[in-house]
């Protein structure tokens, strides 16, 4: 891959810094009219390591798309902040400009995230042009992109959006993210409107290019199997909150939290025996506009004492070595098995 076009950008605070530190974000979207807001994020802390695949699971509405737009900072936050490698993004020393250009996003909708007005070769090559790249040297990167995921530039690059099927436009999407040259990518449900036999495709190919470009990225699905394949930690969203955050082989193992419990209970199984005849989960997620008090999943939960009402459970440790916001986990909190749990 030619260096010609925006060389990659250093790494400033060595592997051990986190590449994104996301502190007390927070979206809340006013109700017109009505009074109120509805709390999409509220309070979101979690770290994502050089290297890695962070999976972000949770039901629709949870907040997971809003956090990513947050993330990107397409939208702004009602309170936090977000830390790319150690230089907090929108301040002088981390201008808007220069964070996107070190983080990009792939988005569920291939279609509609591409101009339909412009070629492939040209989509791909306008994020660089924008950075100041003369245009010939751009195309030149677009073409070497094209080959890198998997597209023939000579037969794709001159096409337009709507003559290439669903799998193709997010090969072109994907290469658009890697124009810029980025260390992180944020990939918002990249394979699922895809189907089974180019999801495989596309999983496989991002696998390659994260280990060809040393990559890291943050990989948000509803589905845990495809997470389970991608990522290395696990990170756990209910009504705007994490909920459990840990190795995924911990987590898939023995899930602390009673929701994750219940999100890996309700994947189909192709054993007999492990079929369930009953939903795991039941109930709708409470309104976000007035959720619950304490623990926001105590309305849905088996488990749920009278403390849950009361106290907003912290991230404590679990015995897996993830971390869970669970009464039950944390030692002194009044739950009947908080002692239990935590031996």
């Amino acid at each position: 891959m030619s260096d010609l076009v925006l060389p990659a950008l250093p790494d400033l605070g060595g592997p051990a810094q986190p590449m994104l530190s996301v502190r007390g974000l927070a979206r809340h979207f006013p109700l017109k009219g009505k009074g109120g807001v509805v709390r999409a994020v509220d309070g979101l802390d979690f770290d994502i390591l050089k290297g890695e695949t962070l999976g972000l699971v949770g039901e629709s509405g949870c907040g997971k798309s809003t956090a990513s737009r947050l993330i990107m900072a397409l939208i702004e936050p009602s309170a936090g902040e977000v830390v790319f490698d150690g230089r907090v993004v929108g301040s002088r020393e981390m201008p808007l400009k220069e964070y996107r250009r070190q983080v990009q996003m792939v988005f569920q909708d291939s279609y509609a995230s591409l101009n339909p007005r412009l070629t492939i070769a040209d989509s791909i090559a306008f994020g660089p042009t924008v950075h100041g790249v003369a245009k010939r040297d751009a195309l030149r990167r677009a073409e070497e992109l094209l080959e890198a995921v998997g597209l023939n530039p000579g037969q794709f690059g001159r096409r337009y959006p709507h003559e290439l099927s669903g799998g193709q436009r997010q090969r072109v999407n994907i290469a658009r993210a890697l124009a810029l040259r980025p260390r992180l990518l944020i990939l918002d449900e990249p394979v699922s409107a895809l189907d089974k036999s180019v999801e495989a495709q596309v999983l496989n190919l991002l696998t390659e290019l994260k280990e060809r470009f040393g990559l890291t990225y943050l990989f948000i699905s509803h589905d845990l199997n495809v997470v389970q394949y991608m990522a290395d930690r696990l990170l756990v969203m209910y009504l705007g909150r994490a909920v459990e955050i840990g190795p995924m082989e911990a987590i898939y193992a023995a899930a602390a939290h009673p929701y994750t419990a219940a999100l890996l209970d309700s994947r189909p199984s192709m054993d007999p025996d492990r079929r369930r005849e009953e939903p795991p989960l039941t109930g709708d997620p409470p309104n976000p506009v007035n959720p619950p008090s304490g623990c926001r999943f105590r309305t849905r939960c088996t488990l749920a004492e009278g403390v849950c009402a009361e106290v907003i459970p912290p991230l404590a440790p679990a015995p897996g070595g993830q971390l869970a916001a669970c009464l039950m986990v944390t030692p002194g909190s009044g739950h009947s098995a908080a002692e239990r749990f935590a031996a």
